[in-house]
């Protein structure tokens, strides 16, 4: 071998500069991945379906229709683990780098589409910052590409080495060539150590992780858990944690009909998105569920229970609310909306013009307007909204605390579509009504509460003649949408549900927070199919 020869290997051997710049992105790169992969494998219970909830875009009924079915939701969970780490490991040490990246770029692609940063979207605003079209997925994947074109010898790593060892057994070599093979061999040795390069960076990654990971144990032993850590692991799966017990669901909730609508039989309720609480003289707790309950929390929240099969929800009319639902439908949501109406004498029509205009499917009167309105015998104004609901083309219903509201409305011969009646066993550890032991009297009409029960009267008791709730409607022959059925968080879902099913409640309304929504669906579909002892005929 020549000199001349022997100083061009040498040359060739050299590493330029923008090799060791793109060797070092594609190693930040590959680690991020490695990490997000690793992340999520140790994040008991971490499933991707809070993020696919909040599609709204191109593929969202794809995406949504995976949070539906368990069974692929769980393979899709541990193909994007999976995938992180087999991406991340490959681009890390430098081997398959393009198929690597062909990987990342369909992993993080399908990212971006589930939720960009378009303007009005999720993926606008994150817990690491702002974003608008251009977010560290677009760039990681632009980088990806790049990738994925470049020489094989633009990079330092295993690529290198496979080549050479290809390019050695493959060569019929001339005798001269096979002289300047065994140099260049010599000399590869020094070249493999530089292709190990992805190795001490593992190591690294190894004992960051390993530290990261025994911390955090600790935390969760000794110090207060903090749900926000889970869900920032993944900028590519955020809010991911709030979601991780759709893996338990055991089902679909069952319906019911209402007239012509299919209906779940637990309702999603509105009083904690509307930010309100009956919690006597807890005066922090509403101001706490306000601040809970963001835009995010409201549509993650309405999200998580129409993949649990919940189908309605029933939320007051204001113009926040309808702010709110306009959003919700916006992102693909599709529950049907049960209005809850106020009304005044002055002013029947306003909230059901209001609800209808908004796409409200069914228009109730505010239980506290029909207690006031049969108190002052003023039935033919309920009769007067009623006609008007009737009139719009949706379903119709009464509310009602007073057990007096059905009653009456039944005397006066009104045809509501379904009633919403309290029901609850008033069996309070605090603030509970004292109910005689064996009640024998009938409730006057012209009385919302009877005498008796007044000085137990307390913010969130509004169930306090159980009994005769139940053995009025057992006579009424429409569909009952059972209320306040736990107390606002008196009674326990498993003892109350039980109790407002059994005690004749077609269907139940429930404020839920995110975290109960699946445990509430389970109990009732556990209900359901272990059977429920009724005395009152099914209504809908």
């Amino acid at each position: 071998m020549s000199a001349e020869e022997k100083f061009k290997v040498v040359e060739d051997q050299k590493i330029p500069v923008f090799r060791i710049l793109f060797t070092g992105l594609r190693i930040l790169i590959g680690w991020h991945f490695l990490y997000e992969g690793v992340a999520k494998l140790f994040v008991k219970n971490w499933t991707s379906a809070g993020y696919l909830l909040q599609s709204h875009w191109f593929l969202s009924g794809f995406f949504h229709w995976i949070t539906r079915n368990p069974t692929v939701q769980i393979l899709v969970d541990q193909m994007n683990i999976w995938g992180l780490i087999l991406v991340g490991l490959g681009l890390l040490f430098g081997c398959l780098t393009r198929v690597a990246s062909a990987g990342g770029i369909l992993l993080i692609l399908l990212y971006y589409i589930a939720n960009p940063p378009f303007i009005g979207f999720v993926g606008e605003s994150t817990g690491e910052g702002h974003y608008l079209v251009v977010n560290k997925n677009l760039i990681e994947m632009v980088l990806l590409f790049l990738f994925m074109f470049m020489p094989k010898q633009s990079f330092l790593g295993l690529d290198r080495w496979l080549s050479r060892i290809r390019s050695k057994t493959g060569d019929a070599a001339s005798t001269e060539k096979e002289k300047m093979a065994k140099w260049q061999a010599d000399f590869g040795r020094r070249e493999l150590l530089k292709d190990l390069i992805g190795l001490p960076f593992f190591g690294g990654f190894f004992f960051a992780a390993f530290r990261k990971q025994k911390w955090e144990s600790f935390e969760e032993r000794h110090l207060v858990s903090q749900p926000s850590r889970t869900e920032a692991v993944s900028g590519a799966s955020p809010r991911g944690a709030a979601f991780a017990s759709l893996k338990e669901l055991k089902g679909r909730i069952p319906n019911g009909k209402i007239k012509h609508l299919d209906v779940s039989r637990l309702i999603c309720g509105g009083n904690l998105i509307s930010g309100i609480a009956h919690s006597r003289d807890l005066m922090y707790v509403s101001p706490l569920i306000q601040a809970y309950f963001s835009d995010e929390k409201v549509l993650e929240t309405l999200q998580l229970c129409e993949t649990c099969g919940i189908n309605t929800m029933i939320i007051r009319v204001d113009t926040n609310t309808i702010r709110i639902i306009e959003k919700y439908r916006r992102r693909g949501g599709k529950m049907q909306w049960f209005a809850q109406a106020k009304a005044t004498e002055k002013d029947l029509r306003s909230d059901i013009d209001a609800a209808v205009d908004a796409g409200a499917v069914a228009v109730y009167i505010h239980g506290g307007v029909c207690d006031l309105f049969v108190k002052k015998v003023q039935v033919n104004l309920l009769a007067q909204a009623l006609d008007y609901i009737q009139k719009k083309g949706v379903l119709s219903g009464f509310g009602a605390h007073a057990i007096q509201v059905p009653i009456a409305c039944e005397k006066a011969g009104l045809n509501p579509d379904f009633y919403m009646k309290t029901l609850n066993s008033a069996n309070y550890w605090t603030a509970g009504p004292r109910i005689p032991k064996a009640p024998n009297w009938k409730p006057d009409p012209k009385k919302t509460v009877e005498p008796e029960y007044m000085a137990d009267l307390h913010d969130n008791i509004w169930e306090v003649t159980p009994l005769q709730t139940v053995a009025h409607m057992k006579g009424i022959a429409r569909p009952w949408i059972a209320y306040k059925v736990l107390g606002a968080g008196a009674i326990s879902p498993k003892e109350g549900f039980r109790y407002a099913f059994e005690s004749g409640g077609d269907f139940i309304c429930v404020g839920m927070f995110d975290f109960q929504v699946v445990e509430d669906a389970n109990l009732v579909i556990d209900l359901f199919s272990k059977g429920l002892k009724r005395e009152r005929p099914w209504q809908g």
